[in-house]
């Protein structure tokens, strides 16, 4: 069984979340002597491939069949796989269907290991991800399966396969500002109140801003720009108002109430005089704050923790045995760092459960002609095996 082959025949299913279009059906007869437990959840499918080979730790795969829309302009057909020049291409041939790919060959030729060895897959990753390994680690949590030590397969590696594992994710957070004015005629500026002029100089303030120095694991929490609009698209009348969007992604100790605390000081307002409400859905934290502006105009800033953050110790057993596999097929240590977006690497660590992610390269996930390295998909089979093979071996015995 070659990870190449099990990759083409996955990039055939139009996987599009939150669907998996019965991918999961030809995984189940690549892994036939795994239990197989399906969980559904409006209109999500999420599965979980187990076997217990003995007593002992609990080490899971895990990773999302569903791909993002191919877009338009492929060279070819994005759910037929092409292989040319030492390359697969189609849509989720990175992201993250080799992982998903490399697992099943390792798990299906592992032929004994002190534990029980597993396979977490998702349809709804892409998407919201709110009905997906979430809920399914939950499920797990109360039937008291749930993994001790977890692999995302997510493309990890920067400029060459096996140069990084991830061992956290920085959260996220997204926000909106609107200052609201009074619009009129750009001949009478007196007699408007114009918000663009307000936040004009407030704006180089806010534009690329650290709000802290980071740390060793996480790099420091800017502020960035997403989104800036305002007015009619008329040059004779001043805006109502304008909004401006932006996002911070931002290590453990990253909060609500500084990001809130900055943006308001920069127009002159403290927290005490502004009217902050909160609310929580589904994990996620939410804060909005109104506000009234010296030049009569008003404030509305609105955050919403799309992610939390996590960190693996880079001392753990995941961290410390996936690196040695890496290094033992590759010739060279990967780099631990936590930079990227977010994954549902996140849903495994927020339970206690020691993670890390290694797939491939990143360099063409969501783009059009999205490809994989053949060679690169047989070496992460092969790191994956070996870690099966080594995770429970002596301290002395590793990475031999």
């Amino acid at each position: 069984m070659k990870p190449v082959e099990i990759l083409k025949e996955l990039i055939k299913f139009r996987s599009l979340t939150p669907h998996e279009d019965g991918a999961f059906n030809y995984i189940s007869m690549l892994l036939g002597d795994f239990n197989e437990s399906r969980f559904e959840l409006n209109g999500v499918t999420n599965v979980l491939f187990s076997k217990r080979f003995s007593d002992g730790p609990h080490l899971c795969f895990a990773g999302h069949i569903d791909v993002v829309p191919p877009g338009e302009g492929w060279a070819s057909d994005p759910f037929v796989p092409v292989e040319s020049d030492g390359f697969i291409y189609g849509r989720g041939a990175q992201d993250m269907k080799s992982g998903i790919a490399a697992a099943i060959c390792a798990l299906a030729s592992a032929q004994s290991f002190d534990g029980t060895l597993s396979l977490l897959l998702t349809s709804d990753e892409e998407g919201e991800g709110i009905y997906g390994t979430k809920e399914m680690l939950a499920k797990l949590r109360e039937e008291g399966l749930l993994p001790d030590f977890a692999i995302v397969a997510e493309p990890s590696c920067e400029v060459r396969f096996g140069d990084t594992i991830k061992i956290g994710r920085r959260g996220s957070i997204n926000a909106a500002l609107t200052i609201t004015g009074t619009h009129g005629h750009a001949a009478y500026p007196a007699r408007c109140i114009n918000p663009a002029h307000i936040l004009a100089p407030a704006l180089a303030r806010l534009a690329g801003h650290d709000l802290d120095d980071g740390d060793e694991s996480f790099a420091p929490s800017k502020i960035v720009i997403t989104d800036i609009r305002g007015g009619t698209e008329v040059a004779n009348i001043t805006p109502k108002d304008v909004r401006v969007m932006f996002n911070v992604r931002g290590g453990i100790n990253l909060k609500l109430d500084e990001i809130r605390d900055y943006v308001l000081e920069l127009f002159g307002v403290s927290a005490e005089n502004a009217l902050c409400s909160e609310s929580e859905s589904f994990g996620k934290r939410e804060m909005s704050c109104t506000a009234q502006l010296k030049e009569g105009a008003s404030l509305s800033l609105v955050l919403k923790s799309a992610s939390k953050p996590f960190l693996t110790d880079k001392n753990s057993k995941i961290v410390q045995r996936l690196s040695a596999s890496v290094q033992k097929i590759c010739g060279a240590a990967p780099e631990l760092n936590t930079a990227g977006g977010t994954s549902d690497a996140r849903y495994f660590a927020e339970l206690g459960v020691e993670t890390a992610e290694f797939g491939v390269r990143n360099d063409r996930v969501h783009q059009i002609n999205e490809r994989v390295e053949t060679g690169d998909m047989e070496n992460l089979a092969k790191i994956f095996s070996d870690l099966i093979a080594n995770f429970n071996a002596a301290e002395d015995e590793v990475g031999r």
